[in-house]
C-alpha cells in the first residue's frame, strides 16, 4: 500500500510538471550521449592502437645514391654493408627483440608503390629513389630505440623509422576530441542535475499543501522525500534509455554502415558488444546523479 501510495504521487508530480520533465529527459539524453560517445572514441582508439602496434615495423633505410646523410658519403649502400645490417639484426643481442625481418628491394619498393598508386607514378618515380629496406618486427614495439639506437650512426644505412611515430598525432587528436566530447558531457551532466534540483523543487512547492499534511499526521522525512526523488530518476532513466538508443543507432548505422565501408584501413571498430558495457553504465550514471540531485534538493526544501 505504502509502495503504490509512494508511487501515485510520484506520478502525480511528473504530470504536474511535464514540461519540466520533458527537459530533464532531453538534456540528460544529450549529455549521457556524449558520455557514451566519449567512450566508445577511447575504445576505438585503444582497438586502433593495439591493431597497429602489433603491426607496426621499424625500416632501416639504406643509402641511396642521392643520399645526403653523413652515413651515406661513399653512395647507395653495398653488398658489405647489407650483410652487416643483416647480420646484426640476427645477432644474439637482438635476437630477443626481433621477431621478424623483410628485406625489400629497390625494385620490389617500386612494384609495389606502382600497384599502390597507379601507373601514372612511373613518369615521377624511378627504382633508384627508392632505397633497399629492411622491415623488422619486433616482439615488443616499444624496443624500437634499441633498433634505433643499433643502426642510427651505422654506414650504409641512410635513417632508422618507426611506423608507429606517423600513428601517434592521429591517436592524439583523437584523443583530443575525446577529451572535448568529455567537457561537454561534463557540462551538460551539470546543467541536467540543475535541472533536476530545480523540478524538484517546484514540485515540492507545487505539493506544499500536500507535505503540510503528510508532516501533520506524522509521516516520515523518507517517506515524504521518496515520491520526489522518484520524479527526478524516473526522468533520467527515460533520458538514460534514449541515450543508450541513440548509441545503437550510431554503432549500427554510423560505424557498421557507414564507417566500416569508407575507411578501409581500420579494421577493429567498436560494436554491439562495446555498446553492451557503455550503456548499462551510462544509465547508471544518470540514475545516481538524478536520486543525488533530487535527494540534495528536496531535503534543503523540507528544511526551509
Amino acid at each position: 500500500m505504502r509502495a503504490g501510495l509512494i508511487l501515485g504521487e510520484a506520478l502525480t508530480g511528473l504530470r504536474r510538471n511535464a514540461s519540466m520533465v520533458v527537459s530533464v529527459i532531453l538534456v540528460t539524453f544529450v549529455s549521457l550521449t556524449f558520455v557514451g560517445a566519449a567512450m566508445l572514441m577511447q575504445m576505438q582508439i585503444g582497438e586502433m592502437r593495439d591493431y597497429w602496434v602489433d603491426r607496426a615495423q621499424v625500416s632501416i633505410v639504406m643509402c641511396r645514391e642521392d643520399s645526403t646523410v653523413t652515413t651515406c658519403v661513399d653512395g647507395a649502400a653495398n653488398d658489405d654493408q647489407l650483410a652487416e645490417v643483416a647480420e646484426r639484426l640476427e645477432s644474439p643481442a637482438l635476437k630477443d627483440l626481433v621477431r621478424d625481418v623483410r628485406f625489400e628491394s629497390q625494385d620490389e619498393a617500386y612494384a609495389n608503390l606502382i600497384a599502390l598508386y597507379g601507373d601514372e607514378y612511373k613518369a615521377y618515380v624511378t627504382p633508384a629513389q627508392l632505397g633497399n629496406t629492411y622491415w623488422v618486427g619486433l616482439v615488443d614495439p616499444s624496443t624500437s630505440d634499441v633498433i634505433a639506437e643499433a643502426f642510427g650512426g651505422m654506414n650504409g644505412v641512410e635513417a632508422v623509422k618507426n611506423q608507429m611515430q606517423y600513428l601517434e598525432p592521429l591517436f592524439s587528436a583523437l584523443t583530443v576530441a575525446t577529451y572535448i566530447a568529455v567537457g561537454i558531457a561534463v557540462l551538460m551532466l551539470i546543467a541536467a542535475v540543475l535541472l533536476i534540483a530545480t523540478t524538484i523543487r517546484l514540485s515540492a512547492y507545487a505539493r506544499r499543501r500536500e507535505v503540510g499534511i503528510m508532516r501533520l499526521v506524522g509521516a516520515s522525512n523518507r517517506f515524504i522525500q521518496t515520491p520526489f526523488i522518484l520524479e527526478g530518476v524516473f526522468a533520467a532513466f527515460i533520458g538514460s534509455l534514449l541515450a543508450g538508443g541513440a548509441i545503437i543507432a550510431g554503432i549500427h548505422f554510423g560505424v557498421g554502415a557507414y564507417l566500416r565501408e569508407r575507411v578501409t584501413f581500420i579494421t577493429d571498430w567498436v560494436d554491439m558488444k562495446d555498446a553492451a558495457i557503455v550503456i548499462p553504465v551510462i544509465i547508471v550514471i544518470g540514475l545516481v546523479l538524478a536520486a543525488l540531485s533530487a535527494g540534495f534538493a528536496i531535503r534543503r526544501w523540507l528544511r526551509t
